[in-house]
């Protein structure tokens, strides 16, 4: 398919702006790979080369010519959390971005080794387009930075390219460049600069099989996330013809993902699937694209991936491994268990959790057990939907009824078969056939607890930071010295 052919006006306005021959520069072997890191928001693996009912053919046509993870997750399912994570390497509770930098929550210290400082150390020249969102933001000193705002109501969109264009055609060196979309985060808007042409309907589609319930209200929000994911699609293909534009494109790894899943019921602010699960695509220049990896990553994957793009050591401190091997085709030593958490995302939703998956099943750990999960309250809401709770329930299986009072009030441990119940309703815990299955996942949490310095492995401190931010309440934002009780020693 011809890039010039297929160009959006803002692409072809976009190559002459450049000032550079699409095919006029030939990769140099000499030099570093560059880097273009695009991550969207608030969205999981919906996109139509992952089998979802939407029209995204940039992503198809990337995930055709470099390798799709099947199973690829966020650490945490929210914003500063996610972001955090994948730029330091390290879970939340590592690096303390264990909740919105927007509440005042931030890292435990600015001197934490980041994937910014790292490449600017190994002679890259570094940028970013869209929104920071960690705090401290000095603690990542990027060289060029655009458009810092999180532009949730997705003003002068072709700013992205156009900010992409300038930052490569001055970066002589090999760069790092990370570009921020704000689709497909709340509000939900149908059309932006005539995207999609062909806005969906809730006549036109079905809820996301994880939220369980087909209500009219329900399948409206997905067809409206649903045209948030087209037009990101279209921007992210602007983006790759600026890139193909400069002739750096055969020297240049890109790598897509998802910051964490969609802002719907059971999926972002929780540890389902529907929160933690993310798209994740890495075109390799030079590598037989087309291939499909089920192996369990995670984006703390992706700075030791840098690292070895780069030629840099990979820091020792990290949890996370480099996909370099499996995108060549390999099938290095790999993991068979991955983890996931939560702490808060604004002070509406405490709620301490920790996961772990193998294979086939799911752990859910809730120190709080009993108690009643604010997240719940503060998503099920008439913040997001109009339609009351109890009609919302009644359009959902006796099996998901019970899933949602599990959300609710949650018991200490969730168990779920994913490999039979891949949206989780039904819970295994209490289940005697499922015992050893639940001793062996609750010992790997407890082993990833204590290697990671995990102060939540004690459930007082869970509940200290609970009370904490709770009574703190959600009036001021005011910052919390959770720091002194959680940061690894």
């Amino acid at each position: 398919m011809s890039l010039v052919k297929t160009a959006s006006p803002v692409a072809m306005l976009l190559f002459f702006v450049m000032g550079i021959s699409l095919w006029g520069q030939a990769s140099d072997p000499e030099k570093k790979p560059n880097i273009l890191f695009i991550v969207s928001e608030d969205n999981g693996p919906e996109i139509g080369c992952y089998g979802a009912p939407v029209k995204t053919p940039h992503l198809d046509e990337m995930a055709s010519q470099g390798t799709l993870f099947r199973n690829a997750y966020v650490p945490q399912a929210g914003c500063s959390q996610s972001r955090a994570a994948f730029l330091t390497g390290l879970y939340p509770h590592q690096n303390g971005q264990i909740g919105l930098a927007t509440w005042n929550y931030g890292m435990y210290s600015g001197e934490i080794k980041n994937v910014v400082k790292t490449l600017s150390g190994a002679g890259y020249r570094t940028g970013i387009i869209g929104k920071l969102h960690i705090n401290p933001k000095g603690a990542f000193p990027f060289d060029f930075k655009a458009i810092p705002s999180a532009n949730f109501s997705r003003k002068d969109m072709a700013a992205y390219a156009e900010n992409a264009a300038k930052f490569i055609k001055q970066s002589d060196e090999a760069f790092y460049l990370q570009v921020n979309y704000p689709d497909a985060h709340r509000p939900f808007i149908t059309t932006v600069d005539k995207l999609p042409a062909k806005p969906l309907t809730g006549k036109d589609v079905d809820v996301i099989p994880y939220m369980g319930i087909s209500h009219p209200e329900l399948r409206q929000q997905t067809a409206d996330y649903y045209n948030c994911m087209m037009r990101v699609d279209s921007y992210i293909g602007d983006l790759l013809q600026v890139l193909e534009a400069s002739g750096k494109s055969k020297d240049t790894v890109v790598v897509y993902i998802g910051d964490h899943g969609a802002d719907l019921l059971r999926g972002k602010r929780t540890s389902y699937e529907g929160g933690v699960k993310i798209p994740m695509i890495i075109r390799w220049p030079g590598i037989k694209g087309g291939q499909q990896r089920k192996e369990l990553v995670t984006t703390l994957d992706l700075f030791p991936t840098f690292c070895e793009i780069a030629g840099v050591t990979i820091p020792k401190s990290l949890p996370g491994q480099s996909l370099k091997t499996i995108v060549y085709g390999g099938s290095p030593k790999w993991r068979k268990f991955l983890f996931t958490e939560f702490h808060v995302h604004s002070n509406h939703n405490p709620w301490p959790q920790r996961t772990v998956r193998g294979a086939r099943y799911k752990l859910i750990y809730n120190p709080l057990a009993g108690a009643m999960n604010p997240g719940y309250a503060f998503t099920m809401g008439r913040k997001f939907f109009k339609t009351p709770e109890a009609e919302l329930l009644e359009f959902a299986s006796k099996q998901v009824q019970v899933a949602y009072k599990v959300m609710k009030q949650p018991p200490k441990y969730e168990l779920y078969d994913l490999e039979t119940d891949p949206f989780e309703f039904k819970n295994l815990a209490e289940d005697l056939a499922h015992a050893e299955t639940l001793g062996r996942l609750k010992a790997e949490l407890t082993s990833w607890q204590k290697r990671t310095g995990d102060a939540l492995e004690d459930p007082a401190v869970a509940q200290k930071l609970f009370s904490m931010i709770r009574e703190s309440g959600i009036s001021k934002k005011k910052a919390l010295d959770y720091k002194s009780f959680m940061q690894p020693q």
